[in-house]
């Protein structure tokens, strides 16, 4: 097994960091670069990078977002947007239509280029022998971060990546069993018992974070109609009608 590969099998989230602890600038430097190498559908690239390293902002994130205190206590904090605006500049510039908001095509390729570039800004992190985090309640906030960043019409915030120096151990958390997620040539059905099995696991476990079953974590958060005011936001940003 390669360290690469060894790295990605043994990635675990950190939530504690040292908050004295600071990345050189040549750290941040191969962290973005990484994140901006990342692929993107058609090389579109429709996504930016947001450094916040002003400490009124993360704390004021953290006020919004009490659950995530890594915001602030990280040693850097990158908020990836899922960026519709330069292609807008684009269309604008070259006098053609942008009907972005007849269709939700736009918005997942933003979206999957926004998180394909924080994955690889978080593993080029690991790599360093940093612990990262992964932040996707930003999106509860979008309309007071969209305010408080100065975010233009067609950009949303699709998650933000805390990285710093762990200062308590994880351990690597358990993934549902190989038959209920891969699949070969067909989608192939499995039992119920994987997801039962999976229960059990979790179980045993015993992360702190995790309080419920698997099961009835998920079947509790489905069961809510999604967030409206999540739809408003990007309807106010021009990205949905």
């Amino acid at each position: 097994m390669n360290e690469t590969i060894e790295h990605l099998h043994n990635h675990r989230t950190y939530r504690q960091f040292d908050p004295d602890y600071r990345l050189s600038q040549e750290q941040v430097t191969a962290i973005l670069t990484a994140a901006r190498q990342a692929p993107s559908w058609m090389n579109g690239q429709a996504y930016s990078i947001l450094v916040i390293d002003d400490p009124q902002i993360r704390q004021q994130m953290v006020e919004w977002n009490p659950g995530n205190p890594h915001i602030a206590a990280s040693s850097l904090f990158l908020l990836f947007l899922a960026d519709l605006n330069r292609t807008k500049k684009v269309a604008d510039e070259k006098q053609t239509p942008y009907p972005i908001d007849e269709g939700y095509q736009p918005l997942l390729i933003a979206t999957t280029d926004a998180s394909i570039a924080l994955q690889s800004g978080a593993i080029a992190a690991e790599s360093l022998g940093l612990g990262t985090v992964i932040s996707g309640s930003v999106r509860k906030d979008s309309a007071k971060i969209a305010e408080l960043l100065h975010l233009p019409e067609y950009v949303y915030p699709v998650a933000g990546l805390s990285i710093g120096k762990p200062i308590v151990e994880m351990k690597v958390k358990p993934r549902l069993p190989e038959e209920a997620v891969i699949h070969y040539n067909h989608y192939q059905d499995y039992s119920y018992e994987a997801i039962e099995a999976y229960d059990q696991t979790m179980t045993a476990f015993r992360e702190a974070r995790e309080t419920k079953p698997w099961s009835e974590k998920f079947a509790g958060f489905y069961s809510n109609r999604p967030d409206q005011g999540f739809d408003a936001f990007l309807k106010k940003q021009k990205l949905i009608k």
